[in-house]
């Protein structure tokens, strides 16, 4: 009995540990691919930003107006870039957090607005593993920073 239990108690400790170290490239991918992000857009490369958005993203600006749908938030930042081609954010995450089932995460940080109407907040992501892939499924941005 007490071989069983040891046995079971090394399993269970392997199997947190290898949990810990897939959340451990998780959240070093997610923090990756927010860098990435934030490149795209200082370089206002709307490919690169759109790489990272779910068909059905939703994004909650700082200003408390919505959008919903990768088009129409592309849409969106070719027109921003076109209106005012200094503009540039930065996002910084402070925290991301793994579901336990490894298919959602939780990203939270601050944000800075360069030329924007802005100058940052606060700001929470949402996102889903799809296909193998870490992609952003929401968006909320608060304005905290006028």
């Amino acid at each position: 009995m007490r071989k069983l239990f040891c046995i079971l108690f090394l399993a269970m400790l392997l199997q947190s540990v290898s949990a810990q170290k897939n959340n451990q490239q998780d959240v070093a991918t997610i923090t990756a691919a927010r860098m990435a992000s934030n490149k795209f857009i200082a370089d206002h490369d709307i490919d690169g930003i759109s790489k990272f958005l779910l068909d059905d993203f939703v994004q909650v600006r700082g200003n408390a107006t919505h959008l919903t749908g990768k088009d129409i938030v592309v849409a969106s930042w070719k027109q921003l870039f076109i209106s005012n081609p200094k503009v540039s954010y930065v996002r910084n995450p402070t925290e991301i957090i793994i579901s336990d089932n490894d298919s959602l995460a939780w990203e939270t940080g601050k944000w800075i607005g360069i030329n924007s109407y802005s100058k940052g907040g606060n700001y929470s992501a949402m996102w889903r593993k799809w296909n193998g892939e870490w992609k952003i499924q929401a968006e909320l941005f608060v304005s905290l920073n006028d």
